[in-house]
């Protein structure tokens, strides 16, 4: 990510330069955590099939969108955190920040992608856990409505909606760990900010260390390799 950087800016370096010198000023990309899943199970009978079976990447947008939870905490109680990812680009469509795990929490953030993507995506595949927000007869309805086919993971399995969980990860290193939150006014505006940051300036290695935003761009326009 700094070589693709120090390029741009018009430097002949190369990684393993910029890993040297890295190394010499103590510095090392960080490991990987598990997170703790904030998943919790619906109660109903009905699950949609998993249609992504791992099959994480799209070479085309609308195709497979991603969608999972997590927390903020701050010194006012908890806030959950609902987000949409395209799997093309890996940007963040939508998101939602409530003090309540629901589905008018998941299905503000599926509304929010579907504004951003113009209010039509048919044959889209949204990809979730099981987790009760998102087999709840409200969400069920709004997909149908949008015809968005909904796909889910197995019980239990982060590896199985892999793509949004490497994304909280993130999320968690890079704001969570770094912020105090005392109010959760002060939560919403900071992680809003840092979304929008991400999408529009934060390279991505899945996206030729792009960042999603201008990647979506030579997606859109047949561009990318």
């Amino acid at each position: 990510m700094i070589t693709a950087g120090l390029r741009e800016a018009g430097w002949r370096v190369s990684e393993n330069t910029v890993a040297k010198l890295m190394a010499e000023q103590g510095l090392a990309a960080r490991s990987k955590r598990r997170r703790k899943s904030t998943t919790r199970p619906g109660r109903g009978r009905w699950r949609a099939p998993d249609l992504v079976k791992r099959q994480f990447p799209a070479t085309r947008l609308n195709c497979k969108w991603y969608g999972d939870g997590t927390e903020i905490p701050t010194d006012e109680g908890k806030l959950h955190l609902v987000s949409v990812m395209e799997a093309a680009s890996r940007r963040i469509l939508g998101f939602t920040l409530s003090e309540h795990h629901d589905a008018a929490a998941a299905y503000g953030a599926l509304a929010m992608a579907v504004t951003v993507r113009g209010g039509q995506v048919p044959g889209v595949i949204m990809h979730t856990d099981q987790g009760s927000e998102y087999t709840a007869r409200a969400f069920q309805g709004a997909c149908q409505r949008l015809s968005i086919a909904q796909s889910m993971g197995r019980p239990g399995s982060a590896l199985d909606n892999a793509v949004i969980e490497s994304w909280h990860s993130t999320l968690e290193f890079e704001l969570r760990r770094m912020e105090h939150f005392a109010t959760k006014a002060a939560a919403r505006a900071k992680v809003a900010a840092w979304i929008e940051d991400y999408n529009t300036k934060r390279r991505h290695s899945a996206c030729q260390m792009m960042p999603p935003a201008r990647y979506e761009q030579l997606l859109a326009a047949g561009e990318a390799a």
